[in-house]
Formats: C-alpha cells, sequence, structure tokens
C-alpha cells in the first residue's frame, strides 16, 4: 500500500471514531445481529475505493454489532475472483462483498466463462459514486486533451496506461476513450487501484483512468497530472478538471460514473439483508462520512435493496450495449 493510502485510511479510521460518537446512532433493537466474526470480502488490492469502502464499513459495523469485522482483500480478474468467493460463501450474513461496477456489471458481458450470474449475489446499498479521472504522468509533454489526442496520433501503440485490472470502469473508460478519438495505447492491467496508481506515479505507464476518489489525492500532489473526468459534468472538488465530453466534440457522448456498493451471497435471509442496509444508511448519514465523501469527489448513495437491484440491472444492460458494440470479449485471467 502507498504511503498516501494508508495516510487516507488512517484519516477515515479517526472519522469514524468521531462518527460513533454522535448523538442519535444508538444500536437499534430487534435486528438481526452476528453471531460470530463477520468477513468483508475486497475484490481488489489495497488503496483504491473499492478497499477505502471496506475499511470504512468495517469499524463501523464492529462498533455497532460488538462483533468482529475484518477486510479480506481478493485481488485478480478484475474484481470477478472476490465475487465469486462470495456467491460460495454460505449465505449466512457473515460474509460481505464490496461490490463494484466492474464485477457486478461489466463483467457479466466482457468474460467468457464467468462462474456467478447476477442472481447468485443480493444487492443490499449502494455506498458512494463517482467519476473516474483521466491522468498522465507528468513527464508527458500535454496539458489539454486535445493535445493528449494529437500525441497519442503521432505516437500510435507507443503509450501505455494503466488500469485496476480487465473489465473495471478505468479499463473500459480507456476503451470508449481510445474507440471515440481514434487513438491506440496498450493497456497494462494491475491487480487494483493501489498498484494501477503505483505504477502511473513511477512512470512505468503513460497515462491511465482511475476513480477521482481514489486517485484525488495524487492529483493535488501533482504526482500525477489531471486532464479531465469521465463524468457528464465537473465534479465539485476539482472544478478546474473538465468534462471529458466537453473537450472535444468526438467525446460529446462520453459519460462514466462509477459506484461501490454492498452485496451478499444469494439465499441471505431478509431480516439480514435489511440489517445491513440499515447500517450502511446510518454510516452514510453521518456528516463526517459526508464530508469525506465530499474530499474524495464522490458523493453518497444509499438505496434500499429494491432501489439497487433495479439500478445494478440497469447497469448491467448499459455495459451490456457498450461492450458488444466494441466487440470485447475477454477470458478471465
Amino acid at each position: 500500500m502507498t504511503r498516501s493510502a494508508r495516510r487516507v485510511l488512517l484519516q477515515h479510521g479517526a472519522l469514524l471514531v468521531a462518527g460513533l460518537a454522535v448523538p442519535g446512532l444508538a444500536r437499534a433493537q430487534g435486528r438481526w445481529r452476528p453471531s460470530q466474526p463477520v468477513r468483508i470480502v475486497v475484490p481488489a488490492a489495497a488503496g483504491g475505493t473499492t478497499d477505502i469502502m471496506g475499511r470504512l464499513l468495517a469499524p463501523f459495523l464492529q462498533e455497532r454489532w460488538g462483533q468482529p469485522v475484518v477486510v479480506d482483500n481478493r485481488s485478480g480478474a478484475g474484481g470477478t475472483l472476490g465475487a465469486a468467493e462470495v456467491v460460495r460463501a454460505k449465505p449466512d450474513g457473515h460474509t460481505i462483498l464490496i461490490g463494484n461496477i466492474g464485477p457486478q456489471a461489466i463483467a457479466y458481458s466482457l468474460f467468457r466463462g464467468l462462474s456467478y450470474r447476477p442472481d447468485q449475489l443480493i444487492p443490499v446499498s449502494n455506498m458512494i459514486r463517482g467519476p473516474n479521472a483521466l491522468m498522465l504522468h507528468p513527464s508527458l509533454p500535454v496539458r489539454t486533451v486535445p493535445d493528449f489526442v494529437r500525441y497519442l496520433k503521432e505516437n500510435p501503440g507507443k503509450l501505455n496506461y494503466s488500469t485496476s485490472g480487465p473489465g473495471q470502469s478505468p479499463h473500459l473508460s480507456g476503451v470508449w476513450f481510445h474507440q471515440l478519438t481514434g487513438t491506440q495505447a496498450t493497456a497494462i492491467h494491475y491487480r487494483g487501484a493501489g498498484p494501477a496508481m503505483v505504477g502511473m506515479v513511477a512512470g512505468d505507464v503513460q497515462f491511465g483512468f482511475d476513480n477521482l476518489t481514489s486517485s484525488v489525492e495524487q492529483i493535488r500532489a501533482g504526482q500525477v497530472r489531471g486532464l479531465g473526468v469521465t463524468s457528464a459534468d465537473r465534479n465539485p472538488q476539482m472544478p478546474e478538471l473538465p468534462a471529458l465530453r466537453e473537450t472535444m466534440p468526438e467525446l460529446a457522448q462520453y459519460d462514466v460514473s462509477t459506484w461501490f456498493g454492498a452485496f451478499l451471497p444469494a439465499g441471505t435471509p431478509e431480516p439480514v439483508v435489511q440489517a445491513l442496509n440499515a447500517e450502511i444508511k446510518a454510516l452514510l448519514e453521518l456528516p463526517v462520512t459526508q464530508r469525506r465523501f465530499a474530499e474524495m469527489g464522490g458523493v453518497p448513495a444509499y438505496g434500499t435493496p429494491a432501489e439497487y437491484s433495479a439500478f445494478v440491472q440497469a447497469e448491467i444492460e448499459k455495459w451490456g450495449g457498450v461492450v458488444r458494440k466494441e466487440g470485447l470479449q475477454m477470458d478471465i485471467g
């Protein structure tokens, strides 16, 4: 884990200690509670937004439920390894998945031979959403998106870009960007956003897309150069970064937002689902959580299980159309 990632996680812990002392957060009586330690599976390496959400939720649940709650990073194969592990877990509420747009939406149409289906996971609630950012290593002699596109065209296939894994939204953000701008570059897949950022800062790759929520500190510190965000509009935390769609006519349709939320194995009893949903709602309503999300460039995205299920299904259909249009198919590696 990078030094900045460790600092972020320490900040989260301090904020949670303060947040748990907020009046009105007494534990609800009569709800389901775990009878043994709880494991939160994060299908990504440490340092990215998926990991941050897991480490934000774990101490909150531990305090509220009175049981140890541990984060278990299971990265690889675009997040599908960790997701598959939760699918196989006993559906009793003691194994939670922090899922995201990659393994819980894009993967179903992108990967051949995926070992799980959407109906094998119960969407509990979304937690945070936000854009990706297009970033460059500071050594590249460009400072605007049109200049970058021109530089790519002058160096076809010579640049490498980092992703947090095949099938994750940073990967598809790059694919769609290249398709719309008529450019070429080689994707270098890392086992999570943290290692991908390390590679970009070190200059092992020349550019990349990453969640703004987990890259905002590196952009502000000048370790990487932000060129724009993938969402339809500018982000209020970094309004100086344009939306990519406003920079060039070729990118007018470009719009990608990421999201991260909790899932449980299919067959988990309804009282367990509702209990976890209620705790996530309490966490997201904390002013300290909302301030931290704003600092990260994201917004709280609570939903009931029914609302989150409908949202996830719509995302599966949306990205299925994008993947089919691009003619993309990958083996899980």
